[in-house]
């Protein structure tokens, strides 16, 4: 099997793989070959950050609550709100 084959192949796994959801047998050969491969271990890394950023954004409040319900009064939202 090519090695970009075997990358392609191993990549439709990830998201079980970052989830912790991959079956302990391919999980074992994903971790070879990342442990062989920068390239992939490049691909698991971006994606383990963008999920960590994307937890802590989704997180964090974008208007405090005085700020919202003053902006939601003022363009008649007002049944939007809490």
């Amino acid at each position: 099997m090519s090695e970009q084959k075997h990358c392609h192949d191993l990549i439709e796994t990830l998201s079980d793989y970052v989830d912790g959801n991959l079956n302990p047998v391919l999980c074992e050969e994903l971790e070879r070959h990342l442990r062989e491969c920068p390239n992939c271990r490049i691909v698991v890394n971006t994606l383990r950050k963008t999920i960590e950023l994307y937890q802590k954004e989704a997180q964090e409040e974008t208007l405090p609550d005085d700020v919202r319900e003053r902006l939601f009064r003022r363009l008649d939202l007002t049944s939007f709100l809490k």
